[in-house]
């Protein structure tokens, strides 16, 4: 008995806090809206653009040149190294040739400032790097496309899910009312003798039961307003209300194929060409590279001072002939990358296409399915108000009308989740076949 009170008191407490809540009507295209410019998905994946894009910028340095510059100071009594600064500095006399003189000099200072210019000319293998990391943004900026249209989708598909837990909720409170005028005709017949107690407490039960499914629909009602909430990213705890009603509606379907312009499968085909790239680059690193190389260089025996200054100018052409095999490894893994992706793209393909023409045959079924289901509800709500007439007469079964009661409102129930089914499966199809 005292379960029983405190589930009372719960359900009580929970649909107290549930009417507290505020209910918002919003539109889908509200919703598509607030997704496009908050969704946290979406600007992850245009983070994940800009760093590939950061990647590809880093690879300008196969063509822009490297400059730094330095201001170095030392103290030393090295004799090499200051014969050398006291030349570098252009202050040598013949006394500095004394051989005592050079083989231990008295300490000398030497401050060096020095500008370096390195200028790549031909790195063939940083050509590829380029193109591959290209690849990879185009291919990132494909995914972010993508990204957008699959939360199109969800977006489509959630609010449909709020459509029909609000259908539901209707449903069930129209047969609520029915059930409560049921019993009040049950109560009457009881008191006037027609009935026995136990087909009032039949009857009893069966608004109970309707009580119970009204609960749970309710709670779908709430399950699907926070989805939509957290598509939106919105943190606010509000009961959202469509504004429009879940109805039938009809894409053309008939020349639906899976199209290899496809955001996904296109950034598969730019991944391929990427890995293809980084297995170019790979051996183009057995050829030698040219660069261009100068510096212009300042020393003094005073910081920040430069009496004596000079430049290099010169090109190297370099030539890594053997790595211990490690380029030759590295060549066979981007190798066995590049024929793994390219297995993979067509999978991916070919597994879009099977997704394709299953989703095809769910939206034939769906479509017999809600013909089906729409006749059941004519037919059960006739069978529900004859069977209710012929009870006020005394002419059926309490049994029976609670029956034809609990049939139809499953009924109503099936069609509507049919209506659902048929309309997602076309939305379905519809992001499966978008180019």
């Amino acid at each position: 008995m005292k379960k029983s009170y405190i589930l009372l008191l719960f359900f009580v407490l929970f649909g107290v806090q549930l009417s507290a809540q505020e209910i918002k009507p919003i539109s889908k295209e509200e919703v598509l809206a607030k997704v496009s410019e908050n969704n946290t998905a979406i600007k992850i994946s245009e983070e994940e653009f800009n760093a590939s894009k950061a990647d590809y910028k880093q690879t300008n340095a196969i063509f822009l040149p490297n400059i730094t510059a330095s201001h170095t100071g030392i103290s030393t009594t090295n004799p090499l190294m200051a014969f050398g600064s006291k030349l570098n500095q252009g202050i040598l006399t013949a006394a500095d040739f004394n051989p005592a003189l050079l083989n231990d000099p008295t300490t000398t200072q030497n401050f060096a400032t020095v500008i370096k210019v390195e200028q790549p000319l031909i790195n063939l293998d940083g050509f590829y790097q380029r193109k591959a990391a290209k690849s990879k943004m185009e291919a990132m900026s494909l995914k972010t496309a993508r990204t957008q249209d699959f939360l199109i989708f969800e977006v489509e598909k959630a609010y449909m899910q709020l459509q029909l837990a609000y259908q539901g909720v209707l449903v069930l409170e129209k047969a609520l009312e029915t059930a409560n005028a049921n019993k009040t005709l049950a109560d009457n017949s009881f008191n006037q003798g027609f009935l026995q107690r136990a087909d009032v407490l039949n009857v009893e039960i069966r608004v109970t039961e309707v009580k119970n499914q009204l609960q749970t629909a309710k709670s779908n009602v709430q399950n699907a307003s926070n989805y939509i909430s957290f598509l939106m990213n919105d943190k606010s705890d509000v009961i959202y209300k469509p504004t429009e009603n879940l109805s039938v509606f009809d894409f053309n379907v008939d020349d639906k194929i899976i199209s290899e312009n496809r955001a996904d499968i296109k950034a598969m085909e730019l991944a391929l060409k990427g890995f293809e790239a980084m297995n170019k680059a790979d051996k183009m690193a057995f050829l030698p590279s040219l660069n261009a190389f100068g510096s212009y260089e300042m020393y003094d025996n005073k910081i920040f001072r430069g009496d004596a200054n000079g430049y290099v100018i010169g090109a190297q052409l370099s030539w890594d002939i053997f790595q211990g095999s490690k380029r030759f490894g590295k060549a066979q893994k981007s190798k066995a990358e590049f024929e793994k992706s390219k297995l993979e793209y067509n999978q991916y393909v070919s597994k879009s296409n099977l997704e394709l023409n299953k989703v095809k045959r769910q939206l034939v079924d769906a479509k017999n399915s809600l013909e089906l289901t729409r006749l059941a509800v004519e037919q059960s709500e006739e069978s529900l108000r004859i069977r209710k007439n012929r009870f006020k007469e005394g002419l059926e079964k309490t049994s029976d009308l609670l029956i034809a009661e609990t049939q139809f409102a499953q009924k109503q129930l099936e069609y509507y989740q049919t209506v659902y089914q048929y309309n997602f499966t076309q939305t379905y199809l519809e992001f499966l076949t978008k180019e």
